[in-house]
C-alpha cells in the first residue's frame, strides 16, 4: 500500500490491504450511524420518514436539515440499531488493529449516542480503551423542541401555558468525545521495550503545553473559517495536529479509513508524517485531493530561497 495518498474506495476493504504493523496512528471522525447524512444510516431499517424532512425543520433552516429517529423509535426494528452500529464497527476494527503498530495509538470521534457501542466493539476487537477526551467546542447549535410550539399548533392552549420553557431532544452539544485506544504491545516485554522498538507508546507532553496549556483530557479549541463549509461534520484542522503531534514524531504513518475533507491527511502532510487516506464518497475525495495538493504546493514555495 502506497504511502501519501487518498484512495477513492471504501476503507473496510482497503485497510485490509495494508501491511501488519506499518501504521502509526490511526485518527478518524467515523460516522456516528445517528442518520446525520444517508452515509450515516448504518443499520438495516428502512423507514420513509427517515432522513426527510417536515415543514417545521425547513422552516427551522440548516439546524434541522434532516429529520431522524425519536429516541423511543417508531418500530421494533428501530431499537435493533444501536446492535448493528455495534456490528459495523466490528467489520472494520480487525483490520485496523492488525495494521496499526504495538503501542500505537487510535484516535476516533464518535456520536454521544452510540459512544459505548464503538468502545465495546474495539475492545472485542483486541484493542485497550485508554482514555476518552472531551473537545469542548464553546457552541454548538440546540436542536432540543419547544414543546409549547406543539401544543400552540394543536390550539392546546393550557398544555401550552403549562409547559413554557419546556424542550424535547438533547442539551447542546457543545463537547464531543474523542474516543483514545492503544493495541497492545507484546506479552512479556514492557512499555519502555516498545518505545525503544516501535517508537509508540508514549505521550508528548510539550505538544499539550503547546496547544492546550495544560495536561487534561478536556480539549479546547475553536475552529477557523477555513475549517467549516467542506464537508458537514468537519473538524478543526489545529485539532487533528495536536493529536497527531501527541502520540507520533517526524516521518511516522498517519491513518484515516474515513477522510472526509481531508483534515486529518492535511494535518499530517503539514507535520511532516506519512500519511493513507480512504474516502468513498467521490465529491469528498475530490475536495480532500484537491486540498492535499494545495498544501504540497504551499509547502514547496515555502521551501524556495529568496531571490
Amino acid at each position: 500500500m502506497e504511502n501519501n495518498r487518498i484512495f477513492n474506495e471504501d476503507s473496510i476493504v482497503g485497510v485490509q490491504k495494508i501491511p501488519a504493523n506499518s501504521v502509526h496512528l490511526i485518527l478518524s471522525d467515523i460516522p456516528y450511524g445517528i442518520g446525520m447524512d444517508d452515509w450515516d444510516v448504518l443499520h438495516n431499517n428502512t423507514n420513509t420518514a427517515y432522513l426527510g424532512t417536515s415543514p417545521a425543520q425547513e422552516k427551522a433552516g440548516a439546524i434541522f436539515k434532516k429529520r431522524g429517529k425519536p429516541l423511543n423509535g417508531w418500530s421494533e426494528a428501530d431499537k435493533q440499531i444501536p446492535h448493528q452500529y455495534y456490528e459495523w464497527v466490528c467489520s472494520w476494527a480487525p483490520a485496523w488493529l492488525n495494521c496499526l503498530c504495538p503501542g500505537g495509538s487510535v484516535f476516533v470521534f464518535a456520536g454521544r449516542r452510540f459512544a459505548h457501542r464503538c468502545i465495546v466493539a474495539l475492545e472485542d476487537s483486541g484493542f485497550i480503551f485508554k482514555d476518552m477526551l472531551a473537545w469542548n467546542k464553546s457552541h454548538a447549535p440546540l436542536r432540543a423542541q419547544r414543546i409549547s410550539q406543539v401544543y400552540m399548533r394543536r390550539n392546546d392552549a393550557i398544555n401550552e401555558e403549562k409547559w413554557q420553557g419546556w424542550r424535547v431532544g438533547n442539551l447542546a452539544p457543545v463537547f464531543e468525545p474523542i474516543l483514545w485506544f492503544t493495541k497492545p504491545y507484546k506479552i512479556g516485554g514492557t512499555l519502555a521495550d516498545n518505545i525503544i522498538q516501535y517508537e509508540l507508546g508514549a505521550y508528548n507532553q510539550f505538544a499539550i503545553e503547546r496547544y492546550c496549556g495544560e495536561n487534561s483530557n478536556i480539549i479546547s479549541m475553536h475552529g477557523t473559517k477555513k475549517d467549516f463549509g467542506l464537508h458537514p461534520t468537519q473538524k478543526p484542522e489545529k485539532l487533528m495536529e495536536f493529536l497527531i503531534e501527541l502520540t507520533t514524531i517526524k516521518g511516522q504513518t498517519v491513518l484515516d479509513p474515513f477522510a472526509g475533507s481531508g483534515t486529518t491527511l492535511v494535518a499530517a502532510l503539514k507535520l511532516k508524517r506519512q500519511y493513507i487516506g480512504f474516502e468513498k464518497e467521490k465529491s469528498y475525495f475530490d475536495i480532500a485531493q484537491k486540498r492535499l495538493e494545495e498544501e504540497e504546493i504551499n509547502m514547496k514555495s515555502t521551501l524556495l530561497p529568496d531571490v
